[in-house]
């Protein structure tokens, strides 16, 4: 891994001596230093996303740079491409952002817990607002959360029910809620709100620098509901004592776009829920992926259970 970064390194004009690994997540980052300042070396997983979708995703997030949204920005090769491939690898490079994420793990490692979700409600906000405001250009290619996407026979995080880890029973209770929830987003979806989203604004890719909040890790934005945006935020602080007031903070600060229907985005946090037993299907393998699957499935669980309870 370490010849293949050094390799992709120098096709943005680094030496080896001036990358480090910096993490190894869903892509490998490597952060490279020069006299031009510091960046993000990614080294995508292989099969993840195409060519043409992360250059999409890479020509998105330099509208939302030039519109004033504080995100990464791509930087172009030696070549002028924005994206390189080594191998069987896709490269690109990006700004590093100042700061630290506000938490890990649905942790929110801040003081003012709802002064920080009114703010990114805000942020967010304004992420949908410039995404409407701008053309993609042709050929643009990213995952589409859509009903389709998210409850249809083949959705963008995979068949949820096929995930080994439920037993007969829970799997009966996951079709049981994605019959109804997908009749019920029938009813409902001409009259949402729809665009690009981040489709993964978690702690972990929300920066915070001197008060400051920037988004990272566009990886799964595409098209979608903006309410299954919030929902993806929302849904790791449910056991939370303050989730009350969370969400409402959440709210009120998004509210400079529209207000939320509570129904609606009760409804999209089951399904940002549901989409995690299917995600980590193809990751069991890994370190750590039997953990992640039990955990996905005791939170799914209890929501598809009242979610069928109700009227």
């Amino acid at each position: 891994m370490k010849a293949l970064a050094h390799q992709a390194a120098g096709l943005w004009g680094f030496a080896p001596d001036q990358i480090a690994l910096a993490a190894r997540r869903e892509n490998i980052v490597w952060r490279a230093e020069d006299g031009r300042g510091v960046f993000a070396l990614r080294l995508h997983r292989p099969g993840y996303r195409t060519a043409d979708e992360l250059l999409s995703e890479l020509q998105w997030m330099g509208a939302l740079v030039d519109a004033g949204l504080t995100v990464p920005r791509p930087l172009p090769s030696a070549m002028g491409r924005l994206v390189e491939e080594v191998g069987e690898t896709l490269v690109d490079l990006l700004t590093w952002l100042p700061g630290r994420p506000i938490g890990q793990q649905g942790a929110l490692d801040v003081a003012d817990r709802a002064g920080l979700c009114r703010d990114l409600g805000g942020v967010l906000a304004r992420l949908h607002g410039i995404s409407d405001g701008w053309t993609p250009p042709a050929g643009f290619a990213r995952p589409v959360w859509d009903r389709a996407g998210l409850l249809g026979d083949a959705p963008v995080w995979g068949r949820f029910w096929d995930n080994p880890g439920l037993t007969a029973a829970q799997r009966a209770t996951v079709l049981a809620a994605r019959t109804k929830a997908d009749a019920h987003l029938a009813r409902i979806a001409d009259g949402l709100d729809y665009g690009l989203i981040h489709a993964d604004a978690l702690s972990e890719n929300v920066l915070i620098d001197e008060g400051r909040l920037s988004l990272i890790d566009f990886d799964d934005g595409g098209w979608g509901f903006r309410d299954f945006e919030l929902a993806t935020f929302l849904m790791r602080f449910l056991t939370a004592p303050d989730y009350p007031a969370l969400r409402a903070a959440l709210l009120a600060g998004y509210a400079q776009r529209r207000a939320v229907d509570a129904d609606t985005l009760d409804l999209f946090i089951l399904l940002r829920a549901l989409t995690y037993p299917g995600w980590i299907i193809p990751r069991l393998h890994e370190p750590g992926g039997a953990e992640r699957s039990a955990r996905a499935i005791r939170t799914a669980l209890p929501l598809a259970e009242a979610y069928l309870a109700t009227d």
